[in-house]
Parts: C-alpha cells; structure tokens; sequence
C-alpha cells in the first residue's frame, strides 16, 4: 500500500445518544459537519465494533479532512451505550468560543488550571478547553492516551510507526509525538517481521456511492487500535459534503430505534 506521506487523520469515538453527541460537537466545540453516511451492515474491517446491523458514521471537524484533526462518531443503532476504559485520557484543543458555547448552553464545565477549561462529551469523552483564540491551522492540538509501558509504545509508534518525537518528560512519564512529512514503509510486511499484531491486514473497504480505500489495521502494545488508510482515495472520499449535517438531522429524525425497544420494554444493548 503505497501512501506519500503520514498524518494523524482521525480519532474514533462509539456513540450511543447520536442527538446529544451531535448537539457537543456542532453547538458545544463549534464543529462542522464534513460528512455522514449510513451503513446497511456492519464493516468487514470492524470499523463500526464488533456488530453487523445498521450503523452509521459521522466526521465531525474544525475544517476539511485534507488539513485537520476530525472526530469520527460511530453509531450503531441497536447499541445504547458502550464502557468507557481507561485508556483515552483527553483531547486538547483551543477555542475560545467553545468554552462561551459551553457557558451559554450551561454544558458542564471546570476550569482545571488557568485558562483550560475540562467538559464532557456524551459517554464520558474527556475534552480539554484552552481559552485562546484558535490558531490559523487547526484548533485540536493533541490526543492523550495512557499506556502501560511508555518505552515499548515509544518504540511502537516512534520507531515502527515513525512518529517523530517533539517532547520527552521523563520524570512525568511522557512523550509528545506527532508526524512528520515523510514515507510510509510497507506496513503490513514491517509489523509482520516485528511480531507486532494486524487487526486487519490489507483491505479494500467501500463506502455506497463514494471512493473505494485500502486500510490496514494494527494494534499497539496497548491495543489501541490505529488504522492507514490509503491516500489517493481517501482524498476522493474525505472531500466535505455541503450536505452533511443535513444527512445527519434526517437520519436521527428517522431513527425510531429508541421508541422500538421502549415498546418491547427492553433496553439498548451495551458496548
């Protein structure tokens, strides 16, 4: 799989109230809607979990994924909610206006330290605030993960992903890393020769109407799952759609899920 260079795209969270999740990230953080699609069943790669029924997929940023850090919402419609681990510690981003957003629609805030400010996202996704004006680029600055041996995940993403190092506190037990412009080796051979683990080794996924990607799915010492996606195409089928968020509103307005299983007197499963 041939990539020019490497970037951090996306990072996945699975949502169970897909009306509140919308309403943090647009009305909260000041997000835009890029894209929304729905799925009949479940992905072969697992991208939507270990489920086969309907799902849906909503990527949610600051700006177009050509040149920012975007939130991919997963929604599965027979699942309520899903275990929060122990794993995702926070993202950090600057936005001034998100932190008024928050005061204006009384969204649970505290400030934390001076000027950063900690909320919530439906399920518990933990977002850090700075009370700043954004930068020209792009407001989300980092994604803080906990490990459980900092040298074997700084070998895995530093030495076998290439993420070049920008800060390293040994005291505190903690590394910034981030991408630089450069290749991305044959992954799946590399993981092979190092023993490492593959989710899911090279395939070819489609989304109805749009651009067919090649991905690569690859666990960390940690598990975290970290996903390639081929380039060319993903640039295809990244381009913002003007008609996003109008997908997303008629697609929670059409979903009666809830209402099902209220009838049935039962409850969504759990995730």
């Amino acid at each position: 799989m041939a990539m020019a260079t490497r970037r951090a795209l996306h990072f996945v969270f699975k949502v169970g109230n897909r009306f509140q999740t919308a309403r943090f990230f647009r009305d909260v953080l000041g997000m835009k809607i890029l894209r929304h699609e729905e799925f009949e069943e479940g992905c072969k790669a697992a991208c939507n979990g270990p489920y086969d029924g309907k799902w849906s997929k909503t990527m949610v940023g600051f700006g177009p994924e050509d040149d920012h850090f975007v939130a991919e919402l997963t929604y599965n419609y027979g699942i309520g909610h899903y275990k929060l681990g122990n794993d995702f510690m926070g993202i950090t981003l600057v936005s001034s206006q998100a932190v008024c957003n928050a005061r204006k629609l009384e969204w649970p805030l505290s400030e934390v330290t001076e000027g950063i400010f900690e909320t919530e996202a439906p399920g518990g996704y933990k977002f850090y605030l700075q009370d700043h004006s954004p930068p020209e680029s792009d407001p989300v600055l980092k994604v803080t993960l906990a490990v459980s041996d900092l040298q074997k995940s700084l070998n895995y993403w530093s030495n076998l992903l290439g993420m070049k190092i920008y800060e390293k506190d040994e005291e505190k037990q903690r590394v910034l890393l981030g991408y630089a412009d450069n290749q991305l080796p044959d992954l799946e051979a590399l993981m092979k020769r190092e023993n490492q683990k593959i989710l899911t080794p090279l395939v070819s996924l489609d989304t109805p109407g749009k651009a067919t990607v090649q991905v690569i799915i690859l666990a960390d010492p940690d598990g975290h799952e970290i996903c390639f996606v081929g380039d060319e195409a993903f640039r295809e089928l990244s381009k913002m759609d003007p008609e996003g968020s109008r997908l997303l509103d008629d697609a929670m307005a059409a979903d009666k899920s809830d209402e099902w299983f209220t009838k049935q007197n039962k409850s969504k499963a759990s995730g």
